[in-house]
């Protein structure tokens, strides 16, 4: 379903767009998820909208089936691709699970700005994106997801979370759609 409107208070959330993941292999290429968040990001900041940045800096710690590698992270792992053009005004969550709502304050930090809608984009689709879009649908924000402008490592995954999940968390539309939207 395409998005029908954005709310005046919408916030435009980007999920792991950070050196760490530049060189994983990925379903759509991440220049192009890279470029098209970043028209995004513009468009919302020329709107004066609230932009929040998520980085990623760690993993849950309950035990799973999935070999997950010991690892420190290198330097430079969490840094924003240099695209996102942080801003002093941006906010930035660093998370250390799949969602960037549990265990930071991204909640406080929208409610604080009034945000009743939050619009979606990053990786990965099925891990990072869709939890944090499943807590912001539980926590009662209006859901827009950009689904041309994030990917996953999984086509399967990414295909699953676009077509049977997201629907019914929110709305799906494309980048060209949402920056007609905020014009």
């Amino acid at each position: 379903m395409p998005l029908t409107m954005l709310d005046t208070t919408a916030a435009w959330v980007v999920i792991d767009l950070q050196k760490g993941i530049l060189g994983m292999p990925t379903v759509h290429p991440l220049s192009e998820i890279i470029g098209r968040t970043a028209e995004l990001a513009r468009a919302f900041r020329a709107q004066g909208l609230p932009m929040v940045l998520v980085n990623v800096a760690g993993a849950a710690p309950g035990r799973t089936d999935a070999v997950r590698p010991k690892m420190s992270l290198p330097d430079g792992w969490t840094e924003l691709v240099p695209e996102m053009e942080a801003q002093a005004g941006d906010h930035l969550i660093t998370k250390q699970r799949w969602g960037a709502f549990l265990g930071t304050s991204l909640d406080e930090v929208l409610r604080q700005h009034g945000v009743t809608q939050i619009v979606l984009t990053g990786v990965a689709t099925s891990i990072g994106v869709e939890s944090t879009a499943r807590s912001a649908y539980d926590l009662g924000y209006n859901v827009a997801l950009v689904v041309d402008a994030m990917t996953d490592r999984d086509e399967a995954a990414h295909r699953y979370s676009v077509e049977k999940i997201f629907p019914r968390l929110g709305e799906c539309d494309t980048t060209e759609n949402v920056l007609k939207l905020l014009k």
